[in-house]
């Protein structure tokens, strides 16, 4: 089985949404090295499948995904994948209230928009780090060292549903 590098940017940055970047072979590899894990195929094509997509998905949806390209993975595997790649910082845990967390590749600094209607989710652009202690009030000496950000509203599809009543 070849796998396949991820390069380092994909589509992004139109719309509002942040561009995104994604480990290269490198990165990926110098990430896991780092964490004291071993650079397995399992990780590599969980990890290729979440570079490939910006539609968040949970890990049954990744599990899924990858069955067609490793058909022996196991869904347990897929879960462990996904919490190894996590702790490493190579994709993000996703959490969206009280569903189940979804994961996302994207390294650029960004939020979520959540849409409560169809439930997508989708990257947001988010001001720069240095611009966090102007749009919080923060107490003095208090330094942002990471935030996640999370939106809820209804996303522009179906906002344009016919029938659909407008949000005051």
């Amino acid at each position: 089985m070849r796998i396949s590098p991820v390069s380092r940017s994909c589509a992004g940055g139109t719309r509002g949404r942040p561009a995104h970047h994604h480990a290269d072979e490198v990165e990926y590899g110098a990430s896991l090295a780092q964490s004291g894990f071993r650079f397995t195929q399992q990780r590599r094509v969980v990890y290729d499948a979440l570079a490939k997509t910006e539609d968040h998905p949970t890990a049954v949806q990744v599990f899924l995904r990858v069955k067609d390209v490793m058909p022996s993975i196991s869904l347990a595997t897929v879960y462990n994948c996904l919490e190894t790649l996590s702790k490493c910082g190579l994709i993000r845990q996703v959490n969206v209230e009280r569903e189940a967390s979804r994961f996302c590749a994207n390294q650029v600094d960004h939020g979520h928009f959540c849409c409560t209607e169809c439930g997508q989710v989708e990257d947001v652009t988010m001001p720069a780090r240095t611009g966090m202690t102007k749009l919080w009030q923060l107490p003095a000496n208090y330094e942002v060292t990471h935030s996640e950000v999370s939106l809820r509203g209804v996303c522009s599809s179906c906002a344009k549903k016919p029938g659909r009543k407008a949000a005051r």
